[in-house]
């Protein structure tokens, strides 16, 4: 009798496992779809290893082993990130952004460096402001700041034999609000007229006895015109501008020699020197000045014409050898209102720069005779009218 745990009956033996070499496991295929060929399936299916084969260490050294790119600094990195190359229109704005920051550097200097005075004072029957704009301009015989030397070689004369201070020059320059030609006024430093406190006297004399602010009370008590803006310079100063700009090209229809000052300019087409250009301006004692005054102002004008197209011009503007020599040189020659400004002198400039091309018209203030001491009233008015009004100057009442 026997005794098992299921009711007396003996489990089945199983199959036996063949002795020897373990049963390797069939290798499944699936077999391929019509017309595909290989099944992609196949690599999926290769036969499992047998355990000798799992059991076998691999052939040949263990596998290096690899850091990950970069973890110690020698392996291979990112690539650098590409400069971002300057492009034309990059290089052009570079450009314009400097040019800009020099001009307004250049813009600050002129503006804290130009000498100043109080030359436009209120005062009691001042005459009012009317249409355009009315700059005084006059060139003193100031020696302030020439040597001995100096004096000599601009043939300034004695400064202690002057009688003080007095202008060679005297000019007013309208600037129209309209499409009206801009007008260079000159008004000959011989002129009788009346100097509020002092009688009547040479026009030249109110700079002596009361400086800018009694010269400009006396050119509109005696033009009606109110002056708006103030500009001065002197001998030196002038000199010092002609030859910053390596001198001023003039066309001189005949020999020039000055009997005062021995001033001597060849006839001809040439450039002339800052103590050549000041003897030009001033000469009156000459064989090639017989109207004296009236041909000196007439010269002068003639002059500021050339002077202002040339320091307006590319050639000067753009050479470092002329631009930077006037730039340390128009300070200290120049004197303004203190209310002006160095923008106020650049419109100047661009209005006065059509003299030579006859943009602008060119007049003295009509006078009875050649001593120009007196003024004609007629025609003085109708001049100092037109400016007022801003309308056409009349041909009848130009002279040149």
């Amino acid at each position: 009798m026997t005794y098992g745990g299921d009711h007396g009956r003996q489990q089945p033996a199983g199959p036996r496992r063949p002795s020897g070499r373990p049963r390797e496991q069939q290798r499944a295929q699936m077999m391929p779809l019509p017309g595909r060929g290989q099944s992609p399936y196949d690599e999926r299916t290769r036969p499992l290893a047998s355990r000798e084969q799992a059991q076998r260490p691999p052939a040949g050294p263990p596998p290096r082993r690899q850091d990950p790119p970069g973890a110690y600094g020698d392996g291979p990195q990112q690539p650098p990130r590409r400069r971002r190359r300057w492009g034309l229109g990059r290089i052009l704005l570079t450009l314009v952004l400097v040019f800009v920051v020099f001009l307004a550097g250049v813009w600050v200097y002129l503006e804290f460096s130009i000498n100043r005075v109080d030359a436009l004072k209120d005062y009691s029957g001042r005459p009012a402001a009317a249409s355009g704009t009315n700059w005084l301009i006059v060139g003193s015989d100031s020696r302030e700041g020439l040597t001995a030397a100096d004096e000599d070689r601009l043939s300034t004369g004695d400064s202690t034999a002057a009688g003080g201070q007095r202008t060679d020059t005297i000019m007013v320059a309208h600037i129209p609000d309209n499409d009206v030609k801009p007008t260079l006024l000159s008004l000959p430093r011989d002129s009788q007229v009346k100097i509020p406190g002092h009688g009547t006297n040479k026009i030249n004399a109110a700079f002596s006895l009361g400086g800018a602010p009694l010269l400009v009370q006396t050119v509109e008590g005696a033009t009606g015109l109110h002056i708006d803006h103030y500009a001065e310079i002197g001998f030196g100063g002038f000199a010092k501008i002609v030859d910053a700009i390596g001198g001023v090209n003039m066309c001189v229809e005949k020999e020039m020699n000055d009997t005062m000052t021995g001033v001597k300019i060849a006839p001809g087409c040439q450039d002339l020197d800052g103590a050549q250009s000041l003897g030009f301006v001033r000469m009156r004692h000459s064989d090639a000045t017989p109207r004296s005054d009236l041909d000196r102002v007439a010269n002068q004008r003639k002059f500021i014409g050339a002077l202002v197209s040339q320091i307006g011009s590319p050639g000067t503007l753009l050479n470092p050898f002329d631009f930077f020599p006037l730039l340390s040189a128009a300070p200290g020659a120049l004197t303004m209102d203190s209310g002006d400004h160095v923008h106020n002198l650049v419109g100047l400039a661009l209005a006065m720069r059509g003299i030579s091309s006859g943009g602008v018209v060119t007049t003295t203030i009509p006078v009875t005779s050649g001593s120009a001491e007196n003024w004609d009233k007629t025609k003085s008015k109708q001049l100092l009218d037109a400016l007022r009004g801003d309308t056409e100057v009349p041909d009848s009442v130009i002279l040149n």
